[in-house]
Protein backbone atom coordinates (compact mmCIF):
# COMPACT_ATOMS: atom_id res chain seq x y z
CA UNK A 1 0.00 0.00 0.00
CA UNK A 2 1.47 3.31 -0.96
CA UNK A 3 -1.25 5.74 0.27
CA UNK A 4 -2.89 4.68 3.51
CA UNK A 5 -5.45 6.27 5.78
CA UNK A 6 -4.45 6.29 9.47
CA UNK A 7 -7.24 5.67 11.98
CA UNK A 8 -7.33 6.28 15.71
CA UNK A 9 -7.68 2.59 16.55
CA UNK A 10 -4.41 1.57 14.92
CA UNK A 11 -2.43 4.41 16.46
CA UNK A 12 -3.76 3.62 19.92
CA UNK A 13 -2.85 -0.05 19.42
CA UNK A 14 0.60 0.95 18.18
CA UNK A 15 1.29 3.17 21.20
CA UNK A 16 -0.10 0.89 23.90
CA UNK A 17 1.97 -2.25 24.53
CA UNK A 18 -0.94 -3.72 26.51
CA UNK A 19 -3.37 -3.45 23.60
CA UNK A 20 -4.43 -6.78 22.10
CA UNK A 21 -3.60 -5.45 18.62
CA UNK A 22 -0.24 -3.92 19.60
CA UNK A 23 2.06 -6.47 17.93
CA UNK A 24 0.04 -6.51 14.73
CA UNK A 25 -0.11 -2.71 14.64
CA UNK A 26 3.63 -2.42 15.30
CA UNK A 27 4.45 -4.90 12.52
CA UNK A 28 2.06 -3.20 10.09
CA UNK A 29 3.51 0.22 10.86
CA UNK A 30 7.04 -1.09 10.26
CA UNK A 31 5.93 -2.43 6.87
CA UNK A 32 4.28 0.86 5.98
CA UNK A 33 7.39 2.77 7.04
CA UNK A 34 9.74 0.51 5.11
CA UNK A 35 7.77 1.12 1.91
CA UNK A 36 7.61 4.89 2.52
CA UNK A 37 3.82 4.80 2.42
CA UNK A 38 2.07 8.16 2.46
CA UNK A 39 0.05 8.32 5.69
CA UNK A 40 -3.17 10.32 5.44
CA UNK A 41 -5.56 11.24 8.24
CA UNK A 42 -8.06 13.93 9.16
CA UNK A 43 -8.19 16.65 11.75
CA UNK A 44 -11.17 14.74 13.23
CA UNK A 45 -8.95 11.69 13.82
CA UNK A 46 -6.33 13.91 15.45
CA UNK A 47 -8.93 15.45 17.78
CA UNK A 48 -10.10 11.97 18.74
CA UNK A 49 -6.52 10.75 19.21
CA UNK A 50 -5.42 13.69 21.34
CA UNK A 51 -8.47 13.28 23.60
CA UNK A 52 -7.97 9.54 24.07
CA UNK A 53 -4.19 9.77 24.49
CA UNK A 54 -4.59 12.52 27.07
CA UNK A 55 -7.18 10.57 29.00
CA UNK A 56 -5.39 7.20 28.84
CA UNK A 57 -1.70 8.12 28.85
CA UNK A 58 -1.45 11.77 29.91
CA UNK A 59 -0.39 15.02 28.29
CA UNK A 60 3.22 13.89 27.89
CA UNK A 61 1.96 11.22 25.49
CA UNK A 62 -0.01 13.85 23.57
CA UNK A 63 3.08 16.03 23.31
CA UNK A 64 5.32 13.14 22.19
CA UNK A 65 2.75 12.06 19.60
CA UNK A 66 2.41 15.63 18.34
CA UNK A 67 6.18 16.03 17.99
CA UNK A 68 7.12 12.62 16.59
CA UNK A 69 4.13 11.10 14.79
CA UNK A 70 1.98 13.99 13.58
CA UNK A 71 4.71 15.32 11.23
CA UNK A 72 4.57 11.96 9.40
CA UNK A 73 0.92 12.55 8.51
CA UNK A 74 -0.69 14.27 5.57
CA UNK A 75 -3.62 15.86 7.45
CA UNK A 76 -6.88 16.65 5.70
CA UNK A 77 -8.48 19.50 7.63
CA UNK A 78 -12.22 18.92 7.90
CA UNK A 79 -14.19 21.90 6.69
CA UNK A 80 -17.96 22.48 6.78
CA UNK A 81 -18.56 20.71 3.46
CA UNK A 82 -16.67 17.57 4.48
CA UNK A 83 -18.30 17.60 7.92
CA UNK A 84 -21.77 17.76 6.34
CA UNK A 85 -20.92 15.02 3.81
CA UNK A 86 -19.78 12.81 6.68
CA UNK A 87 -22.94 13.53 8.62
CA UNK A 88 -25.02 12.65 5.54
CA UNK A 89 -23.18 9.33 5.22
CA UNK A 90 -23.61 8.64 8.92
CA UNK A 91 -27.36 9.25 8.72
CA UNK A 92 -27.68 7.23 5.49
CA UNK A 93 -25.84 4.25 7.01
CA UNK A 94 -28.08 4.42 10.11
CA UNK A 95 -25.61 2.35 12.13
CA UNK A 96 -25.36 3.26 15.80
CA UNK A 97 -21.79 2.06 16.23
CA UNK A 98 -20.43 4.13 13.33
CA UNK A 99 -19.01 7.52 14.31
CA UNK A 100 -18.88 10.79 12.42
CA UNK A 101 -15.09 10.50 12.55
CA UNK A 102 -15.27 7.17 10.70
CA UNK A 103 -17.83 8.43 8.19
CA UNK A 104 -15.57 11.36 7.28
CA UNK A 105 -12.64 8.94 7.08
CA UNK A 106 -14.54 6.77 4.58
CA UNK A 107 -15.23 9.79 2.39
CA UNK A 108 -11.53 10.72 2.39
CA UNK A 109 -10.42 7.18 1.54
CA UNK A 110 -12.83 7.06 -1.41
CA UNK A 111 -12.38 10.61 -2.68
CA UNK A 112 -8.59 10.46 -2.55
CA UNK A 113 -8.53 6.88 -3.85
CA UNK A 114 -6.34 5.68 -0.99
CA UNK A 115 -5.09 2.11 -1.06
CA UNK A 116 -6.46 1.14 2.35
CA UNK A 117 -6.41 1.97 6.01
CA UNK A 118 -4.11 1.44 8.97
CA UNK A 119 -7.06 0.60 11.22
CA UNK A 120 -8.16 -1.96 13.79
CA UNK A 121 -11.80 -0.88 13.51
CA UNK A 122 -14.11 -3.45 11.90
CA UNK A 123 -16.13 -0.67 10.29
CA UNK A 124 -13.35 -0.07 7.77
CA UNK A 125 -13.40 -3.72 6.66
CA UNK A 126 -17.21 -3.74 6.62
CA UNK A 127 -17.13 -0.66 4.38
CA UNK A 128 -14.98 -2.64 1.92
CA UNK A 129 -11.57 -1.13 2.62
CA UNK A 130 -8.34 -3.12 2.80
CA UNK A 131 -6.91 -2.75 6.29
CA UNK A 132 -3.59 -3.30 8.00
CA UNK A 133 -3.04 -4.85 10.46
Amino acid sequence: MSRVFVDTTAVLALLNPDDVQHSAARDAFKRLSSTSATLVTTSFVLVELYALLGRRMGMEAVQRFRQTFTPLLDVVWVDRELHEAGLDLLIDRDERQLSLVDAVSFIIIRSRKLDGAFACDRHFREAGFDTVP
